[in-house]
């Protein structure tokens, strides 16, 4: 799917991250790209991670899938949400929402996420901490929006749901099928089905926090210090308090600490691979029978076509002239002069036909291989 109408340098310039945006039908032939009994049956399935909101007399109901066939088949005519998270996994026409929105890097992409509604159906007033475009699928959906909104909002009550106890919208559309809704983080919305199947569409991003980010570096940089890496002080001097920390010790201490995160390179790397890994790391997307180099050689000079799983996260970082560390689903490889083009390539395009000189690159075959049987990416023709 592409737009035929967008203009991407204003939107960054004034709306990403700033305020919202209700881009009318943009579109170039917008088609809703799954049926709401799809998206019931996925929400069944063990792997799928599904939410089933209700609105009752009692207050909001949640219900954590997978979800059962009886249990939807039998819900009301009003007031129910079904949330089916990571739809781009699992159904390729899903994940082709993604593509218009490729002028977001890659890396800061998280999932689709989809949501089926009967009449009057929500998950109530509340705020993401993240970036997302509600694209309208089927039905209709009228959107609140609010205030910004912090971790000092006052939030209901609730076990399971994070809504707002105060809610004033200060602008409401109705969004047709086709339409979006962009809502950056922090900003307080709502959104209630008009009329039954109300399916949108959730194009969300992810930003690591500063926890985030220090925790799970320095984890892994202790892995790698070793243990006789203690603090030395070979020119010591007696010091009139003993008591004290001297100023010169407190710099020593500091420095021998931040030396060990201070290497731009091992960040880069550490990132790369902590940023790919996928959002289910235990779904197996392996082949039955493993794929052997002659198999990778062959599709190439067949001019079979690449795609790339969409549950896999590829990326890459420069390294060097001819060089990028290529990332995978967590795994990191050294592409040097050989591979590198290829590994921009993988990372660029969901989709492509390989030049046929590839055939005879050994370490081109390699990291095909590999991936391959990683399940990162497939060959047309492939189990």
């Amino acid at each position: 799917m592409e737009f035929d109408n967008f203009d991407t340098d204003s939107f960054l310039r004034d709306h990403w991250q700033k305020k919202p945006l209700l881009i009318r039908n943009p579109w170039r032939n917008w088609q809703n790209p799954l049926e709401p009994d799809e998206l019931a049956g996925l929400a069944c399935e063990e792997e799928v991670e599904s939410r089933l909101i209700c609105q009752t007399a009692k207050g909001w109901e949640m219900e954590q899938g997978p979800q059962h066939e009886d249990r939807l088949g039998g819900l009301s005519e009003s007031h129910w949400t079904l949330l089916v998270q990571a739809v781009d996994h699992h159904v390729p026409m899903v994940a082709d929402l993604i593509a218009p929105f490729r002028f977001i890097p890659n890396w800061r992409i998280d999932d689709v996420m989809v949501s089926l509604a009967a009449d009057q159906g929500g998950v109530g007033p509340h705020f993401d901490q993240y970036d997302v475009f509600l694209i309208q699928g089927l039905g209709r959906r009228r959107w609140q929006i609010g205030p910004h909104c912090d971790g000092d909002s006052p939030l209901v009550p609730h076990e399971d749901l994070k809504l707002l106890a105060e809610f004033e919208a200060t602008e409401e559309w109705v969004l047709e099928p086709g339409d979006i809704l962009y809502v950056p983080p922090g900003i307080a919305h709502n959104g209630v089905a008009v009329g039954s199947d109300c399916m949108t569409y959730s194009v969300g991003f992810r930003a690591p926090s500063r926890a985030d980010l220090l925790g799970h570096f320095v984890d892994d940089m202790l892995d790698q210090i070793p243990e006789d890496d203690l603090y030395r002080d070979p020119d010591l001097a007696a010091q009139a308090n003993p008591g004290e920390i001297m100023p010169d010790a407190l710099a020593r201490l500091h420095r021998m600490t931040l030396d060990s995160l201070a290497d731009p390179r091992a960040f880069a790397r550490w990132f790369g691979m902590f940023n790919s890994t996928p959002k289910y790391a235990e779904m197996d997307w392996r082949p039955e029978t493993p794929v052997e180099p002659d198999e990778v050689r062959q599709s190439i000079a067949d001019q079979a076509l690449l795609s790339r799983n969409p549950a896999s996260r590829l990326a890459f970082v420069g390294d060097g002239a001819d060089a990028v560390m290529f990332f995978a689903d967590g795994a990191c490889f050294d592409c040097g002069a050989e591979t590198a083009d290829l590994a921009r390539q993988l990372c660029g395009e969901d989709a492509l036909v390989l030049d046929t000189a590839l055939a005879s690159v050994d370490a081109a075959i390699d990291l095909l291989t590999q991936l391959c049987n990683m399940g990162c990416i497939a060959f047309e023709g492939e189990d």
